[in-house]
């Protein structure tokens, strides 16, 4: 389902930043991943999704991209470390692989015995 949504890509913790605004996350996010547009995020490896942000409309989500792109590094540093401190990649939650690897019992995370 497609929902207009902010989002910010990092080439790793504390890395390079890329923060932009779609209509469709995941198709985004894979194009991201797999290189599919030449452009700054292709040239700086930038292929982590750090965080993201729904919207109900495509133009709240434009409104907030502009107020975003103005902050200093340092603020969207503290955003997205209010939502994910470890800097992970989301490309999982948002997909379900990470649903669909513990449907599985695929758990990494799991304590083992």
């Amino acid at each position: 389902m497609k929902q207009p949504a902010v989002y910010l890509m990092a080439s790793q913790k504390n890395g390079t930043l890329y923060l932009g605004v779609t209509s469709d996350l995941i198709k985004r996010v894979w194009q991201h991943k797999n290189h599919f547009v030449a452009g700054f995020s292709d040239r700086y490896d930038v292929d982590s999704l750090v965080w993201f942000e729904q919207h109900g409309t495509m133009l709240a989500a434009i409104t907030r991209e502009k107020a975003i792109k103005k902050w200093n590094r340092a603020w969207k540093i503290k955003l997205i470390e209010e939502m994910n401190p470890e800097w992970s990649d989301l490309w999982p939650a948002i997909t379900g692989e990470l649903l669909d690897s513990r449907l599985r019992g695929n758990d990494d995370t799991k304590e083992r015995a």
